[in-house]
C-alpha cells in the first residue's frame, strides 16, 4: 500500500450486532466488503479489491447512550467512492429498502464539478456518504 493510504477505519457503535444486521451488512456488502472477523468486541469487514477494512466496535456500556455529534471533535463523516452515478442511484434504492435515514438524496453538489452523492446516517447517527466524482484535473 502506498504511504498515507487508508488501511482501515474503526467505527464505535451502540449495538454492533443490531446495527450490523439491519444496516452495515447490506451497506458494506453493496460496497464490496466481506465480514472476515467476528468477535464480541468488534467485527472486521474487508475489501479484497481495495485492501481496506472497516472495523465495527462495540461501545462500552457506560458510554453507549451518548449520541454522536458530528460537529464535536471526532469523526464528521465518512465518504465511500462509487464508480458511477448509476451506483449512487442503486445504493440510494438499497438505503430506502432497508429503512436507512437519507439526509440528502442523490444529486450533483457544488463541491467540485460532477460531484454526485447521497448522504445518509447509520443507526447511531454517524454521517456517511457514497460519492461519484470525476478525476480532479
Amino acid at each position: 500500500m502506498p504511504l498515507g493510504s487508508t488501511h482501515h477505519i474503526g467505527l464505535t457503535l451502540r449495538d454492533v450486532k443490531a446495527a450490523e444486521a439491519a444496516f452495515y451488512a447490506p451497506v458494506l456488502g453493496f460496497l464490496g466488503y466481506e465480514k472476515v472477523e467476528d468477535t464480541p468486541e468488534f467485527t472486521l469487514w474487508w475489501s479484497q479489491a481495495l485492501q481496506i477494512g472497516v472495523n465495527l466496535w462495540q461501545a462500552k456500556a457506560e458510554l453507549a447512550a451518548r449520541p454522536h455529534e458530528r460537529y464535536a471533535p471526532g469523526l464528521h463523516h465518512l465518504a465511500f467512492a462509487a464508480e458511477s452515478r448509476a451506483q449512487v442511484d442503486a445504493f440510494h434504492h438499497l438505503l430506502r429498502e432497508i429503512g436507512a435515514t437519507v439526509l440528502d438524496a442523490p444529486a450533483e453538489y457544488e463541491y467540485t464539478p460532477g460531484y454526485y452523492a447521497v448522504f445518509f446516517t447509520d443507526p447511531d447517527g454517524l454521517k456517511l456518504e457514497l460519492v461519484h466524482m470525476p478525476p480532479i484535473a
